[in-house]
Formats: structure tokens, sequence, C-alpha cells
């Protein structure tokens, strides 16, 4: 998404549970307040982005990481796409709450409401690469660090059940733009997914 959506990185694993839909809450993310507020209005304003990405994935089960990469495409608010193409085909799709995942030639198309505990590794990503506050603080107690030349997001999973199996979700970048995704999960399991320059058309 496979261990990690986020939007998408933790998405293909995730579409097996289900639980409780997740609690809201309303705590204030702690850090600069403003940098925080203006920071969301950059990413708010940016309504589209194509860039390539790798990911590297740390399973206990395995002896070795796995790595894999692609393109990612962002298009505000609510159309996230993940192509990965090496080392093997796969499109992980999200539009308008509709979540398709291909591999293999096969398809399958759910609702990301009927899978709530995905919502949140989802949300990690769509809902930062569009300014969407209310959604953060939805699924997640938010930290932010740093400033517009270099920020960061702690987001660590509201629900108790879910803080079970994810400990936290780590996104830093610049200005708008996201230049890492980390997943860290209570098991010791973790994916990086690093976000590479702008592709042109």
């Amino acid at each position: 998404m496979r261990r990690v959506l986020p939007a998408c990185a933790v998405l293909a694993c995730t579409l097996s549970l289900v639980s409780q839909p997740l609690p809201c809450t309303a705590a204030e993310p702690a850090g600069d307040a403003a940098a925080f507020g203006e920071l969301l209005k950059l990413l708010a304003a940016r309504q589209h982005g194509h860039v390539t990405f790798t990911e590297v994935q740390q399973l206990s089960i395995l002896d070795q990481p796995l790595h894999s990469s692609g393109e990612l495409l962002y298009d505000a608010p609510n159309r996230l796409e993940k192509r990965t193409l090496e080392p093997r085909s796969e499109d992980l799709l999200l539009e308008n709450g509709v979540l398709t995942v291909e591999r293999n030639h096969h398809r399958r198309s759910v609702a990301l409401r009927d899978f709530p505990q995905a919502a949140p590794f989802v949300e990690s990503v769509r809902a930062t690469l569009a300014g969407d506050r209310a959604a953060l603080e939805h699924y997640f107690t938010v930290h932010f660090s740093g400033n517009l030349d270099r920020w960061s997001l702690e987001l660590t999973p509201a629900d108790t059940a879910l803080r079970r199996t994810v400990q936290r979700v780590l996104i830093a970048g610049e200005h708008d733009r996201i230049r890492t995704v980390e997943v860290h999960q209570s098991d010791g399991d973790s994916s990086t997914l690093t976000i590479g320059p702008e592709l042109t058309p």
C-alpha cells in the first residue's frame, strides 16, 4: 500500500481489518499553532502533484528489507493514486472515498467507510496533502514541529485498538511538499516512503 498507505502505505494490509467506527477527537496540535495553520494553508493551495517514490519496508518476518518504487499522483482534494512499478506492478487508487487495488490483472474496489481501520492511514497522507485539519484531528492526535522551511507531523492514532497495531505515523516536508512518510507499527515493523521530485506531464 504490503504493510503500508498510506495513503497509502498501509492500504493493502488494512483492507481485511474490520472494527467499530473510530472516535472523533478535538485535540489541539502541540507545537507552533500559527506555523501549523500556515502549513495547512500552503498544502490546501496545491491542487495537483505527480512525483516519484521509493519505499523501504522493514518486516520482522524477513531477513532483508523490501524495496519498491513508482509514482504518486494527487488531485485535490480526494484523489490519491500510488502506482508501484518495481519490483512488480500494483496500483492503489483512492477516489471520492472508494479504494481500488489492482495487481496481477485483478481489481478490487471497496468503500473506505466499510473499513474504518484503513481510514486513518489513507487520511494521514490525503488529509496532509489537502491541508485538511478536521480530518487529521478526527483520526489522530497531531504534534507539529519545525517551521515552514522544514516541518514534521507526528500522528498518533486516536483509536485505542488501532494503537495496538500502529504506534505512530511521521510525515516530514518542506513548504508545500511532503518528503517522507514513516509508519511505525507496535510490533516493530516499519515502512518509509520517500517522495522524489515532481514529474513533468
